[in-house]
């Protein structure tokens, strides 16, 4: 065995985790714990528990991403995006279901500490044990399946769940065990970012994914639509925080987020400008560092709205 093998083999796994992908997943926890303590609840321990299971939850759905689209050959050499460890042969159907199965495990373990150590009564825990279920379920049957639902165009709609309504209002409500129908907004306004990151990802892979069957909202909506979608989401998320600011928090701070708008339209502009797939790949990144910049500035903004007299 040669020193270049272990490092192979991990540099396959980091490939399939993907840790770029967890700061958004973090970002909707961060948000709805600071609109909690924004109302004066705050406790740390749920907090972690939060972002730890939101974290597996995130790893899981990128595992399985990468096993149902080998298992259909969705990812071939001659798409744009970059080929996983599975697509590469380093790592074995085998392997990715044990991977699979630990990572349920673990996020089993995480969210049910979560929930014992924040929900009061019995109706809020079984309540949260459904949706933590359903949040496995889809994070399985996102490529996995029969009739996975990223095949269908509907892979912008759970992003639009999970990471902004249900991580964001989820994490809210542990907290403090109420619920504000202001916080809906800066909830979407978060789903909208992750939403964004996807339709870029898949505006990459357009030709890849209708060769092979993958059937994404951009596939379905065509790339110049799907461009002028782009464009919404992000326009959508700004007026969110906006409305947000306006209605309930009130505050000159409210409006930080702001300062990040210029690289959003800056970054629509471009998605707009640009047609060939091939421009795609430096989006992404570009795109979700815009998605946190924005999200980073409004937590920034409602400490300062406490702090600042």
């Amino acid at each position: 065995m040669t020193d270049s093998q272990p490092l192979s083999r991990t540099q396959a796994w980091l490939e399939s985790l993907r840790p770029k992908t967890l700061p958004l997943a973090f970002a909707a926890i961060i948000t709805g714990t600071t609109l909690a303590w924004w109302q004066g609840f705050f406790d740390p321990l749920v907090a972690i528990l939060a972002l730890t299971t939101a974290g597996l939850l995130q790893i899981l759905s990128n595992l399985a991403n990468d096993y149902g689209d080998a298992v259909k050959g969705s990812d071939k050499p001659d798409r744009i995006g970059p080929l996983r460890g599975m697509q590469k042969g380093a790592i074995s159907l085998a392997q990715m279901k044990r991977a699979l199965i630990l990572t349920i495990a673990l996020s089993c373990i995480s969210g049910l500490l979560l929930l014992l150590a924040a929900t009061q009564t019995l109706a809020d825990f079984m309540g949260f044990v459904a949706l933590g279920v359903l949040s496995i379920i889809a994070a399985i049957t996102y490529t996995i399946g029969k009739r996975p639902y990223g095949y269908m165009g509907l892979g912008d709609v759970s992003v639009l769940v999970f990471f902004g309504w249900l991580s964001v209002i989820g994490s809210w409500y542990l907290q403090t065990h109420m619920l504000m129908p202001a916080v809906i907004l800066p909830a979407t306004a978060c789903g909208l970012l992750a939403t964004a990151v996807l339709n870029i990802n898949n505006l990459r892979d357009i030709e890849s994914d209708r060769q092979n069957g993958k059937i994404t909202l951009v596939v379905r909506l065509g790339a110049v639509n799907a461009r002028r979608y782009h464009a919404c989401l992000l326009a959508g998320a700004l007026l969110c925080l906006a409305l947000f600011n306006l209605l309930s928090l009130q505050n000159v701070w409210g409006w930080l987020f702001l300062l990040a708008a210029p690289l959003l339209f800056k970054q629509a502009r471009y998605v707009l400008r640009e047609r060939d797939p091939r421009a795609m790949p430096p989006m992404l990144e570009r795109t979700v560092k815009g998605a946190l910049l924005t999200n980073l500035l409004f937590v920034v903004g409602i400490f300062l709205s406490e702090a600042v007299f």
